[in-house]
């Protein structure tokens, strides 16, 4: 009996590793051909037979989309749009979760409620609303354009991550630091926020990824060229009766690499943010 349970139990884990190395070949094989179509040749990233492997490396397509189709502008456009979003939402989504994680507050669940239902609110909805309202004060064309957009769409995600941390915090550090006479601003700024840098971190992986990687408002909300981000950008190579595909697959690639390097470096915090987010109401 024991023997036969044995065996039922291997074949169990074995065919667990198999689902496992499958579903992770069907993540990483486009991620693989993306990069390795990257270095081909323009006539070879086409070509038929396949070519598995670059042969020659080639950087033509990194050549091209910065010389010719100015992607380092979209790149840069993209970082400035994207950061200083991320940052202005962090910073009022820490003081908005702590407030309503930890301050006593009336309305408090309606308020958490209707910011789960913007939080799920799909932008196409508020497009055409958004083109009349920059337009009207002139910000069409702007990185304020994105960025205010930007804030509010990602601000009520990032008050709930942040809220639930703040709840796991014990309530004796700040009951001990107001007894050593430390202000409210104080505690919160040495005592709570230092505990909760893997929610706001969390929060900010997100934020940053979401930002990105829009396209919709990005291609709506700023048609100049000189605010394009990435993702416009990289939708607008080429002409209508040429499509350079090695090149935006170059583009490509420069575009994940932020945010593989911002997951990889952070993603102990991102974690354990979302498990105390998962665990926390």
């Amino acid at each position: 009996m024991r023997y036969q349970r044995r065996v039922g139990w291997r074949k169990w884990v074995n065919g667990l590793n198999v689902a496992v190395v499958v579903i992770v070949l069907f993540v990483l094989l486009p991620i693989y051909w993306l990069i390795a179509s990257s270095f081909k040749t323009p006539v070879n990233v086409g070509a038929q037979p396949p070519q598995y492997f670059p042969n020659p490396i080639s950087f033509a397509n990194y050549h091209s989309a910065f010389v010719h189709y100015g992607f380092g502008r979209y790149f840069l456009n993209s970082v400035i749009v994207t950061v200083v979003s991320t940052m202005l939402v962090l910073a009022i989504g820490s003081l908005a979760g702590y407030a309503l994680g930890r301050l006593p507050m009336r309305g408090k669940s309606p308020l958490l409620v209707t910011l789960l239902i913007i939080s799920v609110f799909p932008e196409i909805a508020v497009v055409s609303p958004l083109y009349l309202l920059m337009h009207q004060i002139g910000w069409l064309g702007s990185y304020q354009a994105l960025i205010v957009p930007y804030i509010a769409f990602n601000l009520p995600f990032a008050i709930w991550i942040m809220r639930n941390y703040f709840l796991g915090i014990p309530k004796e550090m700040e009951e001990t630091s107001r007894i050593d006479g430390a202000s409210p601003v104080r505690t919160f700024w040495s005592v709570i926020l230092p505990q909760a840098l893997p929610g706001i971190f969390t929060a900010g992986v997100f934020t940053f990824t979401a930002c990105w990687t829009e396209f919709l408002m990005a291609l709506t909300l700023d048609n100049s060229n000189s605010y394009r981000t990435i993702p416009v950008g990289i939708a607008l190579f080429g002409s209508p009766n040429v499509v350079p595909y090695g090149t935006i697959f170059a583009a490509s690639v420069v575009a994940v690499v932020p945010i593989g390097v911002l997951v990889f470096v952070f993603r102990r915090f991102v974690v354990s943010g979302l498990t105390s987010g998962a665990v926390k109401g």
